[in-house]
């Protein structure tokens, strides 16, 4: 069975319909204030089956455990990306002048694998906190939301609006917050942009896992790409089934990839 097979807690509402009715009021002060006012949403521990019987990469389906974590509301926009460039003397992303690309409130892009890894670095320091990268397992559960569907709303994609099919829909990313969040309480787990995640990436990776409950998995067999997850504005279908993969050689920079930070819970959070 695809997705999820048992979170802490009861499941949360599916979501049903494809456009934000209002600004979370957590995303302006984001972008107003910058990295030092990062979003950390809490997302259970527990159990489920990776993968999916779609495709030949999200196969053999395991069951795996993942420990709660928690994962930022939004991926990483320009406004915040910025404040890296300001403090790091960073170079700019490939995209950074191109105005389908610049929009403050829309998510960073051209961003390598490395790069992300330089953002998660910087703002550890910052906040005082780890941050980081999620594991393929962390990101395919939070897209859940708590939901056993095909994506995070549904069985079916959306493909109205931004979300058209092909040249139908959007020509860019899109501002954060413009589409619902997910049962967990996170946008845009499977659309707007590629986010990175820390494993290699191998379409048997699935197969390299031992054990009848696979806990915490992570691929760390190096290949020439690393592993990402999410739609993308780009593609024909701009949304992404919560199990299906996607992969990148680490220094590369596409106008649709992006990334999102993840952290370990705080001490005396509960699990």
């Amino acid at each position: 069975m695809e997705g999820l097979i048992r979170a802490s807690g009861g499941a949360p509402a599916p979501m049903t319909s494809p456009s934000a009715s209002t600004l979370d009021l957590r995303i302006l002060r984001l972008l107003i204030e910058g990295p030092r006012a990062t979003v950390f949403v809490p997302v259970p521990g527990g159990e489920f089956m990776l993968g999916s019987p779609q495709r030949a990469d999200e196969q053999p389906l395991r069951r795996v455990r993942v420990r709660a974590f928690e994962a930022a509301l939004t991926p990483v926009t320009n406004a915040e990306y910025a404040h890296f460039l300001d403090a790091s003397g960073h170079e700019v992303p490939k995209f950074w002048t191109d105005p389908r690309f610049n929009a403050p409130e829309c998510p960073v892009v051209g961003i390598s694998w490395f790069e992300a890894m330089d953002y998660c670095v910087w703002l550890s320091d910052l906040l005082g906190r780890g941050v980081r990268l999620p594991t393929e397992a962390e990101r395919e559960w939070a897209a859940c939301g708590g939901a056993n569907t095909r994506y995070p709303w549904g069985d079916e994609p959306w493909t109205e609006g931004v979300h058209g099919l092909g040249s139908a829909g959007g020509d860019r990313p899109h501002p954060i917050g413009t589409t619902p969040p997910n049962g967990y309480g996170l946008y845009h787990m499977a659309d707007n942009v590629h986010e990175w995640c820390s494993d290699w990436y191998s379409p048997t990776a699935y197969a390299a896992f031992e054990g009848d409950v696979v806990d915490g998995p992570r691929y760390d067999e190096e290949t020439l790409r690393r592993a990402s997850r999410g739609g993308s504005w780009r593609h024909h279908v701009k949304v992404s089934r919560v199990a299906a993969r996607s992969s990148l050689a680490p220094d590369f920079h596409y106008n649709d990839y992006g990334f999102r930070v993840y952290a370990d819970p705080l001490p005396g959070a509960s699990a």
